[in-house]
């Protein structure tokens, strides 16, 4: 029955459920024992992470990695916050590292090219405690600008990386990661993927171990990375790589699965999954150290096999690597380069021949995203929308949502706290007297995490471009995890809270003028009023987010739609709110219902999903959105 649990969970990783009885017989027994839990991908890392001995973790939020801090912050005996960014979470790890503790740092793909810096000197200083830092990378882009393998980093960076393949996996590995990690002087890289992230499987709880005791070490030669210091250090790096590669001929999470036929594949992390379900007796050689390889294990398995497929998502990383040991295989010349995988793409992609037409996925029609219904961007994106030749470079944040129609109102996004620096370098491109303006929107969070200096360059090299952070207290698109500008720490306790108004004046920043967003007319005002300017300003466009708890318990004002009123000027259908529907009407339903002779339709308002904000009022001239009552 255990074994059909962890298949349950296995089973689930790449969408195949098994029948509703079965299932709910399944997952009743995971109960049935105190050890035994249900859990995702991340919440078994932070319980891994704990059991290890882990006693301190920074990160920053950043899906699909974001539920391992605020899991882990609830264990006892630890100590984990919330970093400005994902350099400073890594060398947060690297100091409580270097005091002899066990340390974790997490962050989504895109955030090791944040944390690359102390990343590759990290390779070179070693440890004292086990460090782990884990990348959570994110193909098929779900909630990312960009689908990085961040394998390479490991091979670039000269560190191991450990891959699980199911959230039972990815707990125990944790502590094989923190055993290496002390084992090799080194930290180690622990790579999952949205899939694992995310799934749930059968978790056997077990005892923390042992917790070092923590101490100041001067060891200057060893942490000093002068040139002369770094030289010794580099050799000791490749000594050390080369023991890792003789550790990973016997580590048990490499291993051989043997099977029947002449086929066989190599394959790691949730890619091991789809090879087992497309074809579950075949032979495999499962990987769950991807970096360094073991040579030999790889050499032993392909020659027991006529054919040899390496299953991979994203970049063929191990493929490239077994090719170059002089072994014939297949890889991404048949199984796709992009996005995600699952089984029955890897089936077809096989054996196309053994595919009825009848299992043909599915293609479901797309739910486009949208602001939420009072989301207090939206005000300030109606403005910016209604204005001409206003270049709007736009931030990593749920305001991104801002580039879709019907507001429109954001022409370029690369990365995080870009925005303010691209603004500032197209100035300088275009010079003064262009005829167009420029403005930069990045939120709270992302102006913490990588706009302050942007902003500092844009005043001390003297740009004309506008600065709009949209302060809504709290970092809203990976789930509402506090940050400086919340006044709360990750526990929830009272924290810091940063002052825009007088930080950005300590910047330089003459023109520093707050807004709320959700009083559209005035914010209107404003936007002209600072986009004109010929020197450097800042709006603080302040509103929270109307997802905080105390926002949804607060008393708000209900709208509705006096249909009588209603012209269908299409002027708060034009805002994008999905509270607000068009409907439309012919010239015949016009006449027969009493509406204006040549109106298209009207808009109305689904009370349930208004959240009071007042914006669609503001825009509307014919009174035809008014408040119902208190709730």
């Amino acid at each position: 029955m255990e074994t059909q649990v962890a298949r349950l969970g296995l089973m689930l990783s790449s969408g195949t459920l098994l029948p509703a009885k079965e299932r709910a017989k399944e997952v009743e027994v995971v109960f049935e024992s105190e050890k035994k839990l249900w859990l995702s991908g991340n919440e078994a890392i932070a319980l891994g992470a704990w059991e290890a001995g882990i006693t301190v973790a920074s990160g920053y939020p950043g899906t699909p990695s974001t539920e391992i801090m605020g899991n882990f912050n609830t264990y006892d005996g630890v100590y984990a916050e919330w970093a400005p960014n994902e350099k400073v979470g890594l060398e947060v790890a690297i100091g409580a590292s270097f005091t002899g503790a066990r340390a974790l740092a997490t962050m989504k793909h895109v955030g090791l090219n944040v944390a690359a810096d102390p990343l590759f000197t990290s390779a070179y200083t070693g440890v004292r405690g086990g460090l782990v830092i884990l990348t959570a990378d994110d193909p098929e882009m779900h909630s990312s600008q960009n689908e990085q393998d961040n394998r390479n980093y490991a091979f670039a960076a000269k560190m191991p990386m450990l891959e699980p393949s199911d959230p039972a996996e990815a707990k125990s590995m944790i502590g094989r990661a923190i055993a290496l990690s002390e084992e090799l002087d080194t930290p180690v890289l622990f790579r999952i993927t949205t899939r694992i992230a995310h799934v749930k499987g059968v978790v056997e709880k077990g005892e923390q171990v042992e917790v070092p005791q923590t101490s100041i070490e001067k060891v200057p030669a060893k942490l000093v990375m002068l040139p002369g210091n770094a030289r010794v250090r580099r050799k000791y790096v490749e000594e050390r790589m080369a023991k890792a590669r003789e550790i990973a001929e016997t580590l048990p999470e490499n291993h051989i699965e043997p099977g029947t036929g002449k086929r066989g594949f190599i394959a790691a992390g949730t890619s091991y999954n789809y090879v087992k379900e497309a074809f579950p007796e075949a032979p495999v050689l499962k990987l769950g150290m991807v970096w360094p390889l073991p040579e030999k294990m790889i050499r032993e398995f392909a020659d027991t096999v006529e054919e040899l497929i390496i299953v991979e998502e994203l970049d063929p990383f191990l493929e490239n690597h077994i090719k170059a040991m002089g072994i014939d295989c297949h890889g991404q010349d048949i199984i796709p380069t992009q996005g995600e995988l699952n089984s029955f793409i890897v089936k077809k992609a096989v054996a196309p021949e053994s595919i009825p037409e009848l299992f043909e996925p599915l293609e479901l029609p797309m739910r486009p995203p949208n602001m939420c219904a009072g989301c207090p961007h939206r005000g300030l994106f109606y403005g910016l929308s209604k204005m001409k030749n206003v270049f709007v470079s736009g931030d990593i944040g749920c305001y991104t949502l801002g580039f879709l129609p019907p507001l429109s109102a954001m022409d370029a996004c690369v990365c995080m706290g870009a925005s303010i620096t691209m603004a500032h370098g197209m100035a300088k491109a275009l010079g003064k007297e262009s005829e167009g303006r420029l403005v930069s929107v990045l939120g709270d969070s992302t102006f913490l995490h990588s706009g302050i200096t942007g902003l500092l360059n844009t005043v001390y090299n003297s740009s004309y471009a506008t600065t709009i952070i949209l302060d809504n207290r709290i970092t809203a698109m990976t789930g509402h995890q506090n940050n400086p500008a919340s006044g709360k720490s990750i526990s929830g306790e009272p924290a810091n809270q940063i002052d825009f108004e007088q930080l950005c004046t300590a910047l330089g920043v003459k023109r520093v003028v707050v807004v709320n967003p959700n009083d559209v007319n005035a914010t209107r005002k404003v936007l002209k009023e600072e986009i004109e300017s010929p020197e450097p300003s800042v709006i603080i466009s302040r509103a929270p987010c109307i997802l905080l708890p105390e926002e949804i318990k607060r008393k708000k004002p209900v709208y509705y739609t006096r249909l009588d009123n209603c012209t269908g000027c299409t002027a708060c259908v034009q805002m994008g709110c999905p509270a607000i529907s068009w409907h439309p009407i012919t010239p015949a339903e016009a006449v027969e219902k009493g509406y204006r002779e040549k109106q298209k339709g009207y808009a109305e308002i689904t009370e349930v999903q208004c959240n009071g904000c007042g914006q669609c009022a503001a825009v509307c001239k014919f009174e035809a959105i008014t408040k119902r009552e208190e709730n």
